[in-house]
């Protein structure tokens, strides 16, 4: 009698177990896709958000106070810039007695003390025309509902089936699966906000790289500063457009047959895949503008 109860016991608790283990894998799945869907909503409302309104503006108002402060220097560059240039390309005076000249260089120091007076004006102008450019494609898409991932009936009916013994290698798929999707969540939008970083500190430093358009000599520094802005300004794009690729991949997930231990590996090895080609091409979009326009 007291071995039949006690068998019972051990029974009673197996299954007991069991449930658990699957309740357990199924949950952690669940929140590993929950954490990468949070992180996608996130990024895609980071990307097309201008920086005045990032995080309530906080950051912007700073980043004002510290371009307002490098105007001054920059008016000092200006001056500095321009006699550098107008010295070296003057050796003597007589030049500036022509009157195409003294304009020429009346006109390139104006322009210049412009570009560092109304530097914060033309930057929002740039990110505004590139911003319109990722917006429209934004909304084209929709939304990014169609790229959130989720766990199939068939593939959680296959887990809550599975014995106790079985569900013991489901635990590593699970546990390795889970962790690699919520590094790559972090490591996507970690990306994006980084791209906001560049924004504010290209816009805090701006006044610098614009007065060197005083001079003829040092007009490549200005040159490539813009390009290389407009470039930042453009990765949003980029973004969008994985993001859509992304979406187009994952709407018609491939759930494989077989024992649940091969239908969880294989339906994560293809997420994960998937994801990797996001974050790649997110990681990615700085080059892939400088590939493609040479900003």
């Amino acid at each position: 009698m007291q071995s039949a109860d006690f068998l019972s016991a051990v029974f009673f608790y197996l299954k007991v177990g069991e449930n658990l283990n699957q309740n357990w894998i199924v949950e952690n799945l669940n929140n590993a896709f929950s954490t990468w869907n949070g992180k996608l909503g996130e990024l895609w409302g980071l990307v097309t958000t201008g920086p005045q309104t990032f995080k309530g503006g906080a950051v912007w108002s700073v980043m004002q106070t510290l371009h307002n402060g490098m105007v001054g220097i920059g008016y000092a560059l200006v001056v500095l810039f321009f006699a550098i240039s107008l010295c070296k390309n003057t050796m003597n005076f007589h030049e500036l007695k022509r009157p195409e000249a003294a304009i020429h260089y009346f006109l390139r120091f104006v322009a210049a003390k412009a570009l560092v007076g109304y530097g914060m004006d033309i930057m929002l102008n740039v990110f505004s025309i590139c911003n319109g450019i990722v917006t429209d494609m934004a909304d084209s898409m929709g939304g990014i509902s169609e790229a959130m991932v989720s766990l199939p009936a068939e593939m959680q009916t296959a887990i809550e089936n599975v014995g106790f013994l079985a569900s013991i290698p489901l635990w590593l798929v699970t546990i390795l699966g889970s962790l690699f999707i919520t590094v790559l969540s972090f490591v996507m939008i970690l990306t994006v906000y980084g791209r906001f970083f560049r924004l504010y500190m290209y816009t805090a430093l701006a006044p610098l790289p614009l007065a060197a358009f005083a001079g003829e000599s040092t007009q490549s520094v200005g040159i490539s500063f813009l390009k290389s802005y407009v470039g930042v300004c453009l990765e949003g794009a980029v973004i969008v457009l994985a993001c859509v690729i992304y979406s187009a991949f994952v709407s018609t997930p491939t759930v494989a047959s077989g024992e649940a231990t091969t239908i969880v590996w294989s339906y994560l090895a293809e997420t994960v895949f998937n994801m990797l080609v996001l974050v790649g091409l997110i990681k990615g979009s700085d080059r892939i503008i400088h590939e493609m326009m040479g900003l």
